[in-house]
């Protein structure tokens, strides 16, 4: 279904995203996020439910700007009432009741921002279901590069042990240093069964995200894009795209032209109306009319003169003017604090990734010249282990942070996402 053909954008300052919304690709066959929130859009049950909650507010409008049906009343005499001109036989009265002028279209102009509202609200519904996705799919990756670093880890520890029982046989080193090994290969293969464990909840969550089979496999990105996000514009106005806010505008909107519509429900309705009575034939000749219909136009007035039930109608739509006014700047409160603390995590895991990057190459360095030393007998092995442990915390720290740094970049995103 199109949206609304009224919904309007709304403006502010001038505020440029750089980033793709939630889109990145990855490699291999994997499905990209692009294409598993395409099908979040079509199978997702909340966003269902908030689109058809749109779609059955727009039935609103036809229903509040159509005039009261007519009234036709049919009377049958049980005893025929002589005229002049003759017996009334039936009589029929014809009513159509029309509101004050201009009441029907504050009425559709109601029903039309409250659809716009609703409109809204599936748009951040849908987003917040994308950004929920998005976090659980970040999670995933991390959980795969975990278990990617676990076997890598696990791989040169066999390595190490390989090269410590070389020495121990040739009377150069302490089978100590092949126990030492030993237990931190039991510790990396234990972390990989828990880590591979840990897939299924996430293929879970993700899967209660599309509405489907909770055991359908949801392909692990084999990266994350962490793009520059730059947002421009008077800190006042940042938001006021948002569709949290636009909803909350349209909802002030209608209450506001509720307020007028209240006041013209105590005008008066004016009724048109027609009544047509059947005349019988008296036997009398030359009887002028004799037999004929007779017709009478009508014209019927309200009274309006109970006015309290108007004047509270009207205070009541002042109030949710007031109550719309209040949400509006609690929500604008929400999202810029939330943006400033997105703003800190995104920041904040930039930095501690490029740390971590550093650390790992200084440390990769460090462990070929213990493992040079370690040959030449110049150096211990628990040494090399110790250094071992920090290098995969280091790789394991990237992962994390280039998560962090995805989450935080999504929630930006979402923040400063636009009404349609």
């Amino acid at each position: 279904m199109i949206p609304l053909k009224g919904i309007k954008s709304w403006l502010g300052m001038a505020m440029v995203i750089q980033v793709m919304l939630f889109g990145m690709p990855i490699g291999g066959n994997a499905q990209s996020l692009e294409g598993y929130l395409d099908l979040v859009v079509q199978n997702n049950p909340q966003i269902q439910a908030a689109y058809t909650e749109f779609e059955a507010a727009m039935q609103q409008a036809p229903q509040l700007s159509a005039l009261p049906d007519p009234t036709l009343t049919l009377s049958a005499f049980g005893q025929m009432i002589e005229t002049r001109v003759g017996r009334q036989e039936a009589r029929f009265n014809l009513m159509q009741m029309f509101p004050w002028f201009g009441t029907l279209s504050l009425k559709k102009d109601v029903a039309n921002l409250m659809a716009e509202a609703a409109f809204q609200r599936y748009l951040d519904v849908r987003n917040e279901v994308f950004l929920g996705f998005s976090e659980g799919y970040a999670a995933l990756y991390e959980l795969q590069q975990m278990i990617r670093l676990e076997q890598e880890n696990l791989s040169i520890l066999e390595t190490y042990r390989k090269l410590a029982l070389n020495k121990f046989s040739n009377a150069k080193g302490s089978m100590v240093d092949v126990v030492r090994i030993d237990i931190k290969k039991n510790e990396s293969a234990t972390n990989i069964r828990l880590l591979e464990a840990k897939q299924r909840p996430i293929q879970v969550l993700l899967n209660s995200f599309l509405d489907r089979g909770m055991e359908e496999e949801v392909l692990p990105p084999e990266s994350l894009a962490l793009d520059s996000l730059k947002a421009t514009g008077a800190i006042d106005s940042l938001f006021d795209a948002n569709p949290k806010l636009v909803k909350l505008e349209r909802q002030r909107e209608s209450y506001e032209t509720q307020e007028r519509l209240a006041k013209k429900s105590g005008y008066p309705m004016i009724g048109i109306g027609v009544d047509y009575s059947i005349i019988g034939r008296r036997d009398v000749p030359d009887l002028d009319m004799n037999g004929q219909d007779a017709i009478m136009p009508m014209l019927s007035v309200t009274l309006p003169v109970f006015r309290k039930k108007y004047r509270a109608a009207q205070k009541e739509a002042e109030l949710l003017v007031e109550v719309a006014g209040h949400e509006i700047q609690a929500v604008k409160n929400t999202l810029y604090s939330q943006f400033a603390l997105a703003e800190y995590d995104f920041s904040k895991a930039d930095e501690l990734r490029r740390l971590y990057q550093k650390q790992t190459e200084t440390t990769e360095q460090a462990i070929r010249l213990l493992l040079s030393g370690y040959s030449n007998d110049t150096s211990g092995f628990e040494e090399i282990l110790a250094m071992n442990q920090d290098l995969l915390m280091y790789q394991k720290g990237i992962a994390t942070q280039i998560k962090e740094g995805f989450i935080a970049q999504s929630k930006l995103t979402y923040l400063l996402s636009k009404a349609e």
